[in-house]
């Protein structure tokens, strides 16, 4: 057979950088089948092959409508399905990705002139999961539907031996009895690796920080801070993590959206508010914040503030040498950036003790 491929988050997405692990999958089991397999990087001429395959994992990705319809044409993933996605069979779930699928369209980045390390992802690393799913049952969550974490593939269905690093995408790991079978095996190994969802910092142990902590990490450990209520909770496993490392932690703030189910002015402006707060307490513990936000901060009032966080705290270096109200004057070209911040703060004046507040001026463990 001939068949085709599509990520079409590598075609609808600017700048998007990570393979899709299913599109791999797939082109692996049928290249073992001796399967013309193709990656195609665009919608046309689709009815020459005898299967297309189409994968997306954002929901915002486009994909014109006449093509899901043809006949020839399967699709799946979370961008379609989201929280329901059937999965893949057992024998692709379970074969090892083809990570030759994107080498052709690496090339061409790289060009273009693309930097190389933009594509890491794509040339450098095995991916794949060790677990799946997650017993906290968020609302907003891809795994809304699971109650608990499960053992899903060994490294060796997925490691390549040639590729320097191991990318994980398990969903709360932590989560899973087996947690330190699975580091323990990772160290066996020897490459550096990431689990790039993120851990649940909210599981941590001592036992698990003398584990973590002395693994070979690939990049910055990631974690959550989803919920204001969790304040207390999140500062005490700060304090046990830098017990153990000073390394870089990267926390994910999520934010926008409201647990109540009420969305009103009072929600919004409180959103805010716990936003800050987040950060606050991740600059005294000398973490990085970056912001989620839900898709709903569209639909509010303070759509411009949301956006104006997100772009003080997810670039770095600029949220590590200005504060959010110097970010927002800074730049002269952007002067929207500006009126959002005095708005809000004229209408809530209480909020600039945050705005002010420097990732500089906060101490590590006590100490400047």
């Amino acid at each position: 057979m001939k068949i085709a491929i599509i990520d079409a988050d590598i075609i609808g997405r600017k700048n998007h950088r990570f393979p899709n692990l299913a599109c791999m999958k797939i082109s692996g089991f049928y290249k073992e089948q001796s399967h013309y397999v193709e990656l195609k990087l665009d919608y046309s001429d689709l009815e020459n092959y005898d299967k297309v395959f189409v994968s997306k994992a954002f929901t915002d990705t486009y994909i014109p409508e006449a093509v899901l319809q043809m006949g020839n044409v399967e699709y799946g993933g979370t961008g379609f399905f989201y929280d329901k996605a059937p999965p893949l069979p057992y024998e692709i779930e379970h074969h090892i990705p083809d990570y030759h699928l994107y080498d052709d369209y690496i090339e061409a980045q790289e060009s273009k002139g693309i930097n190389k390390n933009q594509y890491k992802y794509y040339a450098d690393y095995s991916i794949g999961f060790t677990t799946r799913g997650c017993f906290r049952n968020c609302d907003f969550c891809v795994n809304k539907n699971y109650n608990k974490v499960t053992l899903h593939s060994p490294l060796s269905e997925f490691v390549d031996s040639s590729r320097k690093k191991i990318c994980l995408l398990d969903d709360n790991v932590l989560g899973c009895s087996k947690w330190k079978e699975i580091f323990t095996n990772l160290q066996k190994i020897g490459k550096p690796f990431q689990f790039k969802q993120g851990l649940d910092i909210r599981l941590l142990t001592d036992d698990m920080c003398q584990v973590i902590f002395k693994s070979k990490y690939d990049g910055e450990y990631i974690f959550a801070f989803d919920d204001i209520s969790e304040y207390e909770l999140i500062e005490k496993k700060l304090q046990l993590v830098r017990k153990y490392t000073d390394k870089s932690l990267k926390l994910y703030v999520f934010c926008a959206f409201d647990r109540k189910d009420k969305w009103d002015n009072e929600f919004w402006a409180q959103d805010i508010f716990d936003t800050f707060k987040r950060i606050e307490l991740l600059m005294k513990y000398r973490c990085l914040p970056y912001i989620m936000r839900f898709e709903a901060y569209n639909t509010s009032p303070h759509r411009g503030m949301y956006i104006a966080i997100a772009g003080w705290c997810n670039m770095v270096r600029v949220y590590k040498t200005l504060s959010f109200r110097e970010f927002c004057i800074k730049d002269g070209k952007n002067l929207s950036r500006h009126r959002y911040m005095v708005e809000f703060e004229n209408k809530y004046p209480s909020i600039g003790k945050y705005m002010d507040m420097k990732y500089k001026g906060y101490s590590n463990m006590g100490q400047d």
